[in-house]
């Protein structure tokens, strides 16, 4: 069934008006509210910290409180009260709501609007809307500054969203709180199967890893391969292309035309909040504030390597040097006992880990594959409900 036709069948004829935010409700832009304020117990205070935490669901309880005499001073949220994002480093944290639950009256400070909801909308039903790509193209065109960027109270009055009858407002709500709840109970399921295949997983390898004293040669990391410091580079140095340039950190800092890698690459970085992180590249990259590792094929496979290092990622991160920007050294790189069992044994260790680093790490595989399904389902189903016929809005 089209979008079109399930919309019609769920409407069967009742009109749709799409209307500014302004005239549905009142907008109260909230104020003050410093982290010193907070107190263990008191009048529930809502921040936009917990409008992150909360975002999909109701808030039926906060988890911050302040005095009453502070709550004296603050905007004040009352149950059926939609709490909304103002300001934040990106645009899609702006504009972001839970719905109020709670018995007593909140509080909350300056990063959020209080949606206060007329009689002819649902507030429940305007956070599922504030989830839609509609709501966040609305919400771009009012959108100012770069660093901290915010849309104010007085422009969100101004955003237009579409009003069904009651009736079927209370249908789609029951439809996504339905949605939501299965989504997160099947996610909750996948997670904790996740998380049990990760700890037998990393059970496997350290059995897989572990060798007893005389099973193995041990040898220096130097003495079996070269340690190579990558090139400098700043995003206005690199030309236009898909090379990963890999620096210090898990992913990408950008990309760029040329490769100063390729094969089967182990990486470490080298300073940063990540410094000793160990990553494996088997595509071409440009590296630059990291070093990479390059054994000598003929006594170490270089997947074999990787998996014993990252085995050993705890005790490598605790190498770091440095106060303000920490770093490892490749000299002391170049010192790392390494076990080298025989080649034939190398590639079984690897083949086996390969499997289930394919199951548990892939996003294309496994159950991370499932949770992210799982999500796509539920937005699908989300702006199923929420698309409507726009109308035209008198000045």
């Amino acid at each position: 069934m089209s979008n079109t036709n399930y919309m019609e069948k769920l409407l069967e004829g009742a009109p749709v008006e799409w209307k500014a935010l302004g005239e549905v409700g009142d907008l109260v832009r909230g104020n003050g509210l410093p982290k010193i304020d907070f107190t263990e117990t008191g009048v529930p205070a809502i921040h936009y910290g917990q409008i992150y935490t909360y975002y999909g669901v109701s808030a039926t309880e906060t988890k911050s409180f302040v005095s009453t005499e502070t709550a004296k001073k603050l905007k004040k949220v009352n149950t059926g009260d939609v709490v909304i994002t103002n300001t934040s480093e990106n645009l899609e944290d702006v504009g972001k709501a839970v719905v109020y639950l709670g018995e007593q009256q909140a509080v909350t400070g300056g990063h959020a609007t209080i949606f206060k909801p007329s009689k002819i909308i649902l507030g429940k039903y305007f956070v599922y809307f504030t989830q839609t790509d509609i709501f966040a193209k609305a919400k771009r065109k009012y959108a100012k500054g770069t660093k901290v960027i915010d849309v104010s109270a007085t422009d969100m009055t101004k955003i237009t969203i579409p009003i069904p009858p009651l009736n079927i407002q209370t249908e789609i709500v029951r439809i996504l709180d339905t949605f939501t709840e299965l989504t997160a109970e099947l996610t909750a399921e996948l997670t904790a199967e996740l998380t049990a295949r990760k700890k037998q997983y990393n059970y496997y390898r350290d059995q897989l890893l572990t060798f007893e004293d005389g099973e193995v040669e041990w040898k220096a990391l130097g003495e079996v391969a070269i340690l190579r410091r990558g090139t400098a580079i700043t995003k206005k140095q690199t030309t236009n292309g898909e090379i990963p340039v890999v620096a210090n950190g898990p992913l990408p800092t950008y990309f760029h035309g040329t490769k100063n890698r390729e094969g089967e690459t182990i990486v470490i970085a080298r300073s940063g909040a990540y410094a000793g992180y160990v990553s494996f590249w088997s595509q071409p990259i440009f590296l630059t504030d990291a070093f990479s590792v390059h054994p000598d094929s003929t006594v170490l496979k270089p997947k074999f390597a990787y998996y014993f290092l990252q085995n050993k990622q705890d005790h490598i991160h605790a190498m770091k040097k440095g106060a303000g920007v920490p770093h490892v050294r490749v000299k002391e790189f170049e010192s790392f006992d390494i076990p080298i069992p025989p080649l034939e044994k190398q590639q079984e260790i690897v083949a086996i880990l390969d499997k289930f680093d394919a199951l548990t790490n892939s996003i294309s595989e496994g159950l991370p594959r499932e949770i992210e399904l799982r999500q796509q389902q539920y937005e699908y189903y989300r702006d199923l409900l929420l698309s409507f016929p726009k109308t035209e809005i008198k000045a």
